[in-house]
């Protein structure tokens, strides 16, 4: 036995025991690593289900006060992103860091934010457009389509984003999306379809004399510090990305 010890313990004090133990002990911290980005990201998509339905809350009460009171009317169009999911409040994604900028001119703007989570097209068509019918609306802005990339097939996503830009009030800015250029590992495989997407909104839009925010210009890699606790969703830093593309876009006289 006491020589079976010592072979033992010779073993594992000679290089290849060393590397052994080394390497065994990388793969123990890596699998642990990657255990706890997993159960990370996992707590990360049950935070933004929960903000879900308290930011649809938060916007239906707004909406409530806005329509109460006067001032020139923003009418926000568009899915989760236009909620603010991943921001630490509903008014520190783009809409609310917009909101505050126009506010800036002294101006008492409203906004009515009649986005949902989980929006497509087809959602802005039947659902959202037809409850600005008949509002005297000063600003509409429209972002739509990241949840059609792979959810709706291209020909479909097409026609329906070119009736939605094409029933748009002429007072619109309709923002392009994001290209997921270096975004998680189908980013690559999917940027040349959003790309030829984004190019589809520019030559439609523009033909109708409607503005374009380059969102796509200004949300760009890295996206380091920038994404929320999905690895998906914008942080409050990334809606300011999206919050400069449409400020860009909008009319001169908005700002004062």
């Amino acid at each position: 036995m006491f020589l079976l010890r010592r072979g033992a313990v010779r073993e594992r004090t000679t290089p290849i025991g060393v590397l052994h133990r080394a390497v065994t002990r990388w793969g123990e911290a890596e699998r642990t690593r990657s255990r706890y980005a997993f159960q990370k990201w996992v707590d990360g998509v049950a935070l933004l289900d929960v903000q879900a339905r308290t930011y649809a809350d938060f916007w239906r009460r707004q909406n409530e006060q806005a329509l109460a009171a006067d001032g020139p009317l923003w009418v926000v169009l568009g899915d989760s992103t236009a909620q603010g999911l991943g921001a630490s409040s509903p008014l520190h994604g783009y809409v609310g860091q917009v909101l505050n900028a126009l506010r800036r001119t002294g101006q008492p703007w409203r906004v009515l934010n009649l986005s949902r989570s989980g929006a497509q097209t087809r959602h802005v068509l039947d659902d959202q457009l037809p409850l600005i019918e008949g509002l005297r609306a000063d600003l509409v802005t429209c972002g739509i389509g990241n949840n059609d990339i792979l959810a709706t097939p291209p020909r479909r996503f097409r026609t329906h984003l070119g009736s939605v830009i094409g029933r748009l009030p002429s007072s619109s800015v309709v923002m392009d999306l994001t290209v997921p250029d270096r975004f998680w590992r189908v980013g690559g495989v999917c940027s040349p379809y959003v790309t030829g997407i984004n190019q589809f909104i520019s030559t439609t839009a523009t033909g109708r004399g409607l503005t374009v925010a380059e969102v796509s210009r200004h949300a760009r890699p890295p996206w380091r510090g920038l994404l929320a606790a999905d690895s998906f969703h914008p942080n409050n830093l990334g809606y300011r990305r999206h919050a400069d593309a449409l400020l860009a876009a909008l009319p001169a006289n908005t700002l004062g």
